[in-house]
């Protein structure tokens, strides 16, 4: 897993996102297209994709695109 790759999935899930959109270090809360719904497929993402457990209280602490892969990356290992 590397980071673009974890970018394209994310951008996948916003479906009025262009590809492209996301850096790493874009504040994902700050999306016109963020939603408590986006917040639940996030997590689902990260748990069907990487077998890794997001909770509500990871997504409210990090704000980056970077910082949600970092917990990724962490708890793959």
């Amino acid at each position: 897993m590397n980071i673009s790759e974890f970018i394209e999935k994310l951008e996948a899930e916003f479906d009025e996102l262009e590809p492209g959109t996301l850096k790493p270090d874009t504040n994902f809360r700050d999306l016109d297209e963020w939603s408590s719904m986006h917040a639940l497929i996030i997590i689902a993402l990260i748990d069907t994709d990487y077998d890794v457990t997001i909770t509500g209280d990871d997504l409210s602490s990090i704000e980056t695109v970077s910082e949600l892969y970092d917990i990724v990356a962490q708890r793959v290992a």
